[in-house]
């Protein structure tokens, strides 16, 4: 199934591209957000009209992504956690505990933008992890997990 791209979608194309998509991301995902229409005549035409609005709304988008990275590019989180023996941890420190901390600081994020491509934290030390803020801008952040006491 063609479609025309409405905004840029990670792994897909950017705003304005005609790509062939299957029928189910299409309709189930692409289309109800927004990010996507079917590549028709009609639909084309009236992208082209709106390709100025499209632009400048996504040019928005990344410049208020980048301010958000310049706030959170190397911030340093401390999780406190209960420590067994030899530095593993009871249970873990998750995306959910990073976001509690992250929040209690006073910053902005969302759930979906923290990524920990290696799973929760199991042990104490120091941790980098990449914020996903747009498709275009990660900012890398310090997690420092430290023995509860």
């Amino acid at each position: 199934m063609d479609v025309i791209l409405l905004a840029k979608v990670e792994n897909l194309g950017a705003l304005g591209d005609k790509v062939s998509v299957r029928s189910g991301y299409a309709r189930n995902y692409l289309i109800p957000q927004g990010k996507a229409k079917f590549a028709t005549a009609e639909n084309i035409a009236e992208f082209e009209a709106r390709r100025a609005e499209l632009e400048a709304e996504a040019q928005t988008l990344l410049a208020q992504a980048e301010a958000r990275k310049a706030q959170l590019d190397g911030v340093v989180v401390s999780i406190a956690a209960k420590e067994a023996a030899e530095g593993k941890l009871f249970g873990s420190v998750g995306n959910i505990d990073v976001l509690a901390a992250l929040t209690s600081m006073g910053h902005n994020v969302e759930k979906r933008e923290i990524r920990m491509p290696d799973g929760a934290f199991r042990t104490t030390g120091e941790f980098q992890i990449e914020l996903h803020l747009h498709t275009d801008v990660n900012a890398s952040i310090t997690v420092k997990i430290i023995p509860e006491e």
